[in-house]
């Protein structure tokens, strides 16, 4: 019995002394601060302690959220998490004073500004995520001083300069977001040090110099994602010895070619993109070998000689991209395995004909520019029908059939496309083309997008509020034409982006536009251009047609945000299309 009252006055004295304890003044009185600069009044009212137990902010889920260290005789703020609740203002320099944190999450809001120096204080901190925000400035080297943190996330922001060296010194850090973050320059060898890093998101910036060597001595990496950037090839070598890699995109390099010799001892790769980085050379056979491999983009490069009979072996390969490269031979009969739905091989001097599976449920496949015996499809080549010439075209990207305020009818292009598409119109008179699929969102939008909203800056808002899509390359054919001088006039709208006060405005979509082979426009923004979402706004060049066919082509290169307001927001987008052959032209033949 005494026992038993000993350990019942020990459980009252341990709860009396828990249920007493406080947070640090220094950190409430800061909190408040906090609360007050960022107008979070509303959401983390302070009527009881901030480390309460039974505070709305407390469990796991809350937004905002915190969590504390009470061990001790006081309790101290450990996690700190506002996150996507539009927080607007700098960050400020009472959030400094909470030096006990391990975890602070201040994504997806609308800060600006720069980052202060002093978050090199937090020298306790493990976590910090400040993506998909507006700050601006240089990155601070006082983030060398945090030792301890495992992941940092600096994404989607406007920084400038260059990367600080001292990123070199978190020798702890595992994952790494810098992609879209606004740094430019090389990328520092102090990066080397980084040795047990996983995830490194690096794509749209504005990094120049030679791909990194040292890359090759991050053994550890997992996730690698080089994009968008001004970087120079070739891939090094040493990229072999990263043989726990799982997913690799490396794209839009220029100079140097490489080749795909590094990739030999990869077998761990599920995605594998080289897209557009002047790889030369011939396919190895032993690619066919990797059996874990789900997407492979090699498309938009210089490689040569015959696709390997291995490619017949994939198991698990769901998306093949080679178009846009010089290789020949015969496409492997059995190249259309089980779980493969998009196959692309256009603009290749390919021969031989069509798998005997390709007109298999749910698969799509492009064969356009090659010499592939493809009399079974219905859109083989272009302009292998068209009898009668035409001076003109117009085209709804994405909608119905519309004629415009001033009487011109936009044809139907409401057609689904797969990821390696062509479809040509009933009539002839043009064809569009898909390459290309949505990695992080392949349930998101399919090649198509819409909006109720009225467009503006336009009397033929209808024209506007749907699109095409292509998460990398989308071209547009008139066939059938007279040769001569052309207009072509290109319609836009951002109908996917915000420009709202909210981080859901802070996307930026940019591509790349060619007529006739030749580059118009290097990183389109039509957001920027028309100033502003859900505006009209119209791009006319002139073209000449001297074989009956005009190609405008819309390619993404790597650039612009990935994922703002949702997953997979990115590539080319296009409301409609209209070419007609120029006045003055047209006058000059008549008084021909």
């Amino acid at each position: 019995m005494e026992l038993c009252r000993i350990s019942f006055l020990l459980f009252w004295a341990f709860q009396l002394v828990h249920a007493q304890q406080t947070t640090d003044p220094n950190e409430v009185d800061a909190l408040k601060k906090i609360i007050i600069h960022w107008n979070l009044s509303g959401k983390l009212n302070l009527t009881t302690d901030p480390c309460s137990q039974n505070a709305p902010w407390a469990p796991d889920n809350a937004n905002p959220r915190m969590a504390c260290d009470c061990t001790g005789s006081t309790c101290h703020i450990t996690q700190l998490k506002i996150y996507a609740l539009d927080i607007f203002g700098e960050i400020p320099q009472e959030l400094f004073l909470l030096k006990e944190l391990m975890d602070l999450n201040l994504g997806q809001n609308v800060l600006s500004g720069p980052l202060p120096a002093e978050i090199g204080q937090l020298s306790k901190i493990q976590y910090l995520s400040l993506g998909i925000n507006n700050l601006t400035g240089p990155v601070p080297p006082e983030l060398g001083n945090l030792s301890k943190l495992i992941s940092l996330s600096l994404s989607a922001n406007n920084f400038n300069g260059t990367l600080p060296t001292q990123l070199g010194m978190l020798t702890s850090l595992q994952r790494l977001y810098i992609d879209s973050s606004g740094v430019s320059g090389p990328i520092p060898q102090e990066l080397a040090s980084l040795k047990v890093l996983q995830t490194l998101w690096a794509s749209d910036n504005g990094f120049t110099g030679m791909l990194p060597e040292f890359f090759g001595t991050l053994t550890e990496l997992i996730d690698l994602r080089l994009q968008g950037t001004s970087l120079e090839g070739p891939i090094p070598r040493s990229f072999g010895a990263l043989t726990k890699l799982v997913n690799l995109r490396i794209g839009d390099l220029s100079k140097e070619d490489s080749t795909l010799d590094f990739l030999e001892n990869q077998t761990s790769l599920s995605i594998l993109s080289l897209r557009n980085c002047r790889v030369s050379g011939e396919i190895p056979e032993w690619i066919g070998t990797f059996a874990k491999l789900q997407y492979l983009d090699l498309s938009f490069n210089k490689l040569t000689g015959q696709i390997p009979n291995s490619f017949q072996n994939f198991s698990l390969l769901q998306n093949l991209y080679l178009g846009n490269n010089n290789l020949s031979g015969d496409l492997p009969s059995n190249i259309i395995s089980l779980d493969l739905i998009a196959l692309d091989v256009s603009f290749n001097p390919i021969t031989g004909n069509l798998p005997p599976n390709f007109a298999k449920a749910g698969f799509s496949m492009n064969v356009l520019g090659t010499s592939i015996n493809a009399n079974s499809l219905p859109d083989r080549q272009l302009g292998c029908c068209t009898a009668s010439k035409t001076t003109s075209f117009s085209i709804k990207c994405g909608g119905m059939e519309q004629t415009s305020s001033s009487g011109i009818k936009f044809d139907n292009d409401s057609e689904s496309l797969g990821a390696a598409s062509l479809y040509t119109n009933s009539n002839d008179q043009w064809a569009v083309s898909n390459t290309g699929n949505f990695i992080s969102n392949p349930n998101g939008p399919q090649y198509m997008v819409t909006t109720e909203t009225q467009i503006t800056n336009t009397s033929d808002s209808e024209l506007y509020k749907t699109a095409r899509i292509s998460p990398s390359s989308l071209r547009y054919y008139g066939l059938g034409l007279e040769n001569g001088k052309y207009n072509v006039e290109l319609h836009f709208a951002e109908i996917t982006m915000d420009d709202s006060q909210s981080w859901k405005g802070l996307g930026r979509r940019l591509f790349d536009i060619y007529i006739q082979g030749e580059r118009v426009v290097q990183d389109f923004n039509i957001q920027k251009e028309a100033g502003g979402s859900k505006r009209a706004l119209i791009k006319t060049f002139e073209a000449n047609v001297t074989n009956t066919i005009i190609e405008v082509h819309f390619f993404w290169a790597g650039k612009g945000t990935c994922c703002i307001p949702f997953q997979s927001t990115y590539g080319p987008l296009v409301s409609a299309v209209h070419v007609y052959q120029g006045s003055l032209y047209l006058f000059l033949l008549f008084l021909t």
